[in-house]
């Protein structure tokens, strides 16, 4: 006697198997899509041909020999960097040394007119001026040749860049901001200004003097 099925377990039959197998399809068709890429070999560069490999070498033996000849250079430079620095600082160290070898005679003058006074029974003034005289004109002429000059300021008119006025005096002999009298003399190493000249200058009689910097107006 045949099993009787019900209407409502055919039906719920019919539903599942399309399902289950669809899964099963899928998954088997990953498994050969994952089989396939695995199975894959790696494609591989072809060995380099002997062209190729000579130009490499050369290269090579270049990049080497650059580099050895950068070294090189950076070693120059930086033994060059620290004469330069020792130069400099020799350079201020003994800046002087040429003017003190030129004035080194006038010592010697000194020093012997020092010992000849000592020695001599009688000096006179006359003997003393001669020799502070030579003294004094050696050691101008010593400083001229390096480059220093006196400025020359008396009956001037006066010259703020090379003067300094150190008082103001009434006068109708000469014109006004004419240099009267030099209190000081000024001097310039060749074109710079190392000291102005200190002077009185003459201004005009009952003329209100002008302020001195520093002072209020």
């Amino acid at each position: 006697m045949s099993k009787e099925v019900s209407n409502e377990e055919l039906n719920e039959k019919e539903l599942e198997t399309p399902v289950t197998e669809g899964i099963q399809e899928g998954q088997a068709e990953d498994a050969n899509t994952e089989e396939e890429t695995a199975e894959e070999p790696e494609e591989e560069l072809p060995p380099p041909t002997p062209e190729e490999l000579k130009q490499l070498r050369t290269d090579a033996a270049k990049a080497g020999e650059y580099y050895e000849r950068l070294l090189r250079q950076v070693a120059e430079t930086d033994n060059l960097r620290k004469r330069l620095a020792k130069e400099k600082q020799d350079a201020i160290r003994y800046a002087n040394e040429s003017l003190i070898e030129q004035l080194l005679p006038t010592m010697d003058s000194f020093d012997m007119a020092m010992l000849a006074v000592k020695n001599a029974e009688e000096t006179t003034i006359d003997s003393l001026k001669i020799g502070i005289e030579m003294v004094h004109t050696q050691l101008k002429r010593t400083l001229e040749e390096v480059g220093l000059s006196e400025i020359d300021a008396a009956g001037q008119s006066f010259d703020p860049a090379l003067h300094e006025a150190m008082s103001r005096k009434e006068t109708d002999e000469t014109d006004e901001g004419t240099v009267l009298e030099q209190i000081r003399k000024g001097y310039k190493l060749k074109d710079r200004l190392v000291r102005p000249a200190s002077v009185v200058v003459a201004t005009a009689p009952g003329a209100e003097p002008e302020p001195e910097e520093g002072e209020e107006a």
